[in-house]
């Protein structure tokens, strides 16, 4: 068959549902540009002095690369996925040496006067593209050794380069590849140990100076130490079955601990935390002898899990520390250490306002009174979610999460009638992408998560992130258009 014919089978194969909600949203997020960037001052929204007139100029050319990338056969990028990941890797590289400092990140590289690209924004399809190939090569398997650690070197080698660009808030989205990798076989225990940490960080930070009353011990340290201890005899009990073990860690443990509790509150205070902490190394102990006896390194595995989750909480404070002064704050906003409304927390904190002032249906377009008297910073970019709040309601807002839930929904839908490796893993990487964009962007405008300024896609003002955006979807939609066809022919 002829490539015209080709072309044409692959056109009536495509996705059209997706490709309408992409449509809707950028022409929603067109809109919503209009409402945080207008100045009735200079009233003209089509003007290329105005950031609602520059997004038309980005969204005409998005369209014009997504009808492009539906002509690319998916055996271009199965061939090039590799150079196209060195290439990226090296212009990361270079980025950071030509890169002007832009609010303290070397990220951007200027093509003139008054255009920016964000290189960080365009790696992403080439990680995807990357995992994809390398996955679906003949003899892969996630439990060798050798396989797993050249795709999570694949993921975080992107990711230390843009920490060292200072984008930390770019860098983190690369976090949601590992979900791809869970979905193709890389076991629970690694998103297990992720979320632990996380808990261990919030809980150890949040309550670490608070003391319980009688006694000299420190309400964050004593829920780490005990959570350690309930993680490793749960896990004991989950991937070793070892009833006599379960028995022995809980009832051990919870015992030592109570009694330490009591003696401490009347009898001699002290410390209960050097307790639960010796439980913890006796936990460690009692593992190690019986993954020797057992000759099951399941116990070794478990035995480690004990150990990082004692010297991360321990190392939690200097974590914190070595952070950036802006960030260290922010963290410390958000969990309650701190109230600066004038200072770190003013953007979300004006962000509650202008959505919380939207009511039900909204102020109206362009009658915003926080946007328009541009109370909230980054209003169109990173807190363009708070414009759709002030004036479109909580319907408007609604209806942008759940245009996500279809889209998103779609894209696993999607993902999974892929008839090779390589579609599967690419289109849950683009799915894995969006859901944290979204997850994150709007969880920092509500208060949920630290504000680390990363776009909401689709609707945040830019032309990166729009074309980075474009890219992951349409090469996906493209390789999913081929899956009838080739099997046809």
């Amino acid at each position: 068959m002829q490539q015209t014919g080709n072309n044409k089978g692959i056109f009536l194969s495509l996705d059209w549902l997706t490709i309408s909600m992409y449509l809707a949203m950028i022409i929603w997020g067109w809109f919503s540009v209009c409402g945080a960037s207008y100045d009735f001052a200079h009233p003209d929204v089509f003007s290329f002095n105005s950031n609602s007139g520059k997004q038309l100029v980005w969204i005409g050319t998005s369209i014009l690369l997504a009808a492009s990338l539906l002509f690319v056969e998916k055996s271009f990028y199965e061939k090039s996925a590799y150079f196209v990941y060195f290439m990226m890797m090296m212009l990361l590289i270079l980025t950071l040496f030509i890169a002007q400092d832009t609010k303290g990140s070397r990220s951007w590289i200027a093509l003139g006067s008054t255009i920016k690209l964000q290189p960080a924004e365009f790696t992403k399809f080439a990680v995807a593209l990357t995992l994809g190939v390398f996955m679906n090569r003949y003899g892969f398997t996630m439990k060798r050794t050798k396989d797993f650690v050249q795709l999570v070197a694949i993921i975080l080698l992107p990711m230390l380069i843009i920490v060292m660009q200072k984008e930390t808030g770019s860098a983190l989205v690369y976090l949601a590849f590992f979900l791809v990798l869970y979905r193709e076989g890389m076991t629970g225990s690694l998103l297990f140990t992720a979320f632990a940490c996380v808990v261990y960080f919030v809980v150890g930070i949040r309550y670490g100076d608070d003391w319980m009353a009688y006694m000299p011990v420190s309400i964050g340290e004593f829920a780490v130490l005990l959570l350690a201890q309930f993680f490793v005899t749960g896990m004991t009990w989950v991937f070793c079955k070892n009833a006599l073990a379960l028995r022995i860690m809980l009832y051990g443990g919870v015992g030592a601990t109570l009694l330490a509790i009591l003696f401490s509150a009347y009898v001699i205070p002290f410390d209960v935390c050097w307790v639960l902490l010796g439980i913890c190394i006796l936990q460690i102990i009692y593992l190690v002898i019986l993954a020797i006896y057992h000759r099951l390194y399941r116990y070794l595995l478990i035995a480690g899990f004990a150990i990082l989750s004692t010297s991360f909480f321990y190392l939690a404070d200097t974590m914190l520390e070595h952070l950036d002064d802006h960030q260290r704050i922010r963290i410390e906003v958000l969990l309650g250490k701190k109230e600066d409304v004038r200072g770190a927390g003013y953007n979300v904190n004006q962000a509650k306002i202008a959505i919380g002032s939207g009511g039900a249906t909204g102020k109206g377009f362009l009658n915003g009174t926080q946007t328009k008297l541009k109370y909230v910073p980054e209003q169109d970019t990173d807190f363009i979610f708070c414009t759709i709040g002030e004036e479109e309601g909580f319907m408007g807002s609604a209806g942008v999460l759940l245009v996500y839930l279809m889209f998103i929904w779609r894209l696993i839908v999607l993902a999974e009638r892929q008839p090779d490796t390589l579609g599967r893993v690419y289109g849950y990487s683009v799915c894995c992408i969006f859901l944290f964009h979204l997850f994150i962007n709007v969880g920092m405008v509500l208060g949920l998560t630290p504000v680390i300024g990363i776009p909401l896609p689709f609707f945040s003002y830019g032309g990166s992130s729009l074309w980075g955006f474009t890219l992951l979807l349409f090469i996906f939609l493209r390789m999913d258009a081929e899956r009838n066809f080739k099997k046809n022919n």
